[in-house]
């Protein structure tokens, strides 16, 4: 079996109230689930939820020990958490798929969230696309491990 871990950072606990005109009104545990029902037999999404930095970085370095491929949404740790981008960065030198996914487009947004720290070392970004974000980096994950 192939297990994919999807990792989400601060506030995303809060989606289907926060901002729905900016991130949506689907809940953060719909979306979990609408990704869970759309992979393929044999591959599990283990779909996780932190506000706290430590556990998600923890969460990265259990992915890098079992080479376990990562989707990673990290809210707004994406501009300035050069802990969670060295957690990452490991994904990387161990050559585990890591894609950076955010529900928004973040260059269409406040200056300061044009910048982030993890896509220098992620495989690849998927932005603005809703929810759907997260079905289009899974799909990328799936063909990356062939």
């Amino acid at each position: 079996m192939t297990t994919i871990l999807v990792l989400n950072g601060p506030n995303l606990g809060r989606l289907g109230t926060r901002e729905p005109e900016v991130y949506g009104s689907e809940t953060l545990e719909e979306i979990g689930a609408g990704l869970a029902a759309s992979v393929p037999d044999g591959v599990e999404v283990d779909f996780r939820q932190s506000d706290d930095e430590a556990e998600l970085i923890g969460w990265i370095h259990e992915a890098v020990d079992r080479r376990l491929p990562v989707v990673l949404n990290p809210a707004a740790f994406t501009h300035y958490s050069y802990a969670l981008r060295d957690a990452a960065a490991q994904l990387k030198q161990a050559g585990v798929p890591l894609v950076e996914v955010h529900l928004s487009n973040p260059h269409s947004r406040e200056t300061f969230r044009h910048t982030s720290v993890i896509s220098g070392v992620a495989t690849g970004v998927i932005a603005g696309f809703g929810p759907d974000s997260y079905h289009l980096a899974v799909q990328a994950v799936l063909r990356s491990l062939g």
